[in-house]
């Protein structure tokens, strides 16, 4: 087994007054040549957005981006027509493909949106681009893993990538195992809420532990945690 130790007070940090974001990997005015990704996987912002703020329309290609709202509501418009809200317990993925411009703004006037804002590198470029979102119960993931993002999966929703995001609420005390799900693949574990162990290592609140050259870890939750697993292909391949 091995990994890399991301801890929370050592990611990048931009503070733009309507946007407060941390980015665990190099983006924007964050540089930092041995945190430029994990395998696949190129950025996870952790992103606070005043209310009545956002990101205006800009453009994506050959990107999987996957947005998970951890409270508030996030509104989605996009250049093939479509507009959503994105709510706590949704999980969203645009594939950009061939090209699409897109706008996230919080929803709400009177209160802050958090989110994570995920970018995996895609498997195939070009294709056409699409969008896909759905709602997944804190219950489903009470004391186990849930697949919420999957190649291969009906019940999640689908991404252009070998890769599997995973969430899971773990009770103090609990420990739950989790196998990679491909060959050659790592897994990068992000800390939400609580504490736990892997191996030994402890990760607090916003820690991440990237994990490679193993089929399995378990992980112990030293207090009531909540984790996102990002099972990514560590090979990179097709990226210009």
């Amino acid at each position: 087994m091995k990994t890399i130790l991301h801890t929370a007070n050592e990611r990048g940090h931009a503070n733009h007054g309507w946007l407060n974001s941390y980015h665990s990997f190099s983006f924007a005015g964050f540089y930092d040549p041995a945190k430029i990704h994990f395998g696949m996987l190129r950025v996870l912002n952790d992103d606070t957005v005043k209310g009545g703020f956002g990101f205006s329309k800009h453009p994506h290609d050959n990107m999987e981006i996957v947005s998970i709202p951890l409270s508030g509501d996030l509104e989605h418009k996009d250049s093939t027509g479509r507009h959503e809200i994105i709510r706590e317990n949704d999980v969203q993925i645009m594939s950009a493909g061939s090209g699409i411009a897109h706008s996230e703004m919080n929803a709400n006037k009177d209160r802050e949106v958090k989110f994570l804002q995920i970018w995996v590198f895609p498997k195939e470029q070009n294709i056409t681009p699409r969008y896909q979102q759905k709602t997944f119960t804190p219950e489903q993931r009470h004391n186990a893993f849930l697949t919420v993002v999957a190649p291969d999966d009906d019940s999640a929703v689908w991404i252009n990538q070998d890769a599997w995001f995973t969430l899971g609420n773990l009770d103090k005390g609990l420990s739950e195992n989790y196998s990679i799900k491909k060959v050659g693949n790592g897994v990068y574990v992000f800390v939400l809420e609580g504490e736990i162990t892997i191996d030994g290592q402890l990760l607090k609140k916003r820690d991440a532990l990237g994990i490679w050259d193993t089929t399995s870890l378990t992980i112990t939750a030293t207090d009531n945690a909540s984790v996102l697993l990002i099972d990514v292909p560590m090979q990179i391949e097709g990226v210009a």
